[in-house]
């Protein structure tokens, strides 16, 4: 699933992020990613997925 259309950023590269660093917020993950939040639309559903729990998927 897409996460970010303006940025092309897909779910499972945010949740590899997360789980690589110490991330607590979107513009952290997007910064390890080396992209910025452009319209801001995703933030909430990013942070979303970065405070989720690692599940074994």
């Amino acid at each position: 699933m897409v996460v970010c259309v303006c940025n092309a950023i897909k779910e499972q590269e945010l949740r590899e992020a997360a789980r690589d660093g110490e991330l607590r917020c979107a513009k952290s993950a997007y910064a390890r990613l080396g992209r910025k939040p452009k319209c801001g639309q995703c933030l909430n559903f990013a942070r979303n997925i970065i405070n989720e729990p690692a599940t074994n998927s």
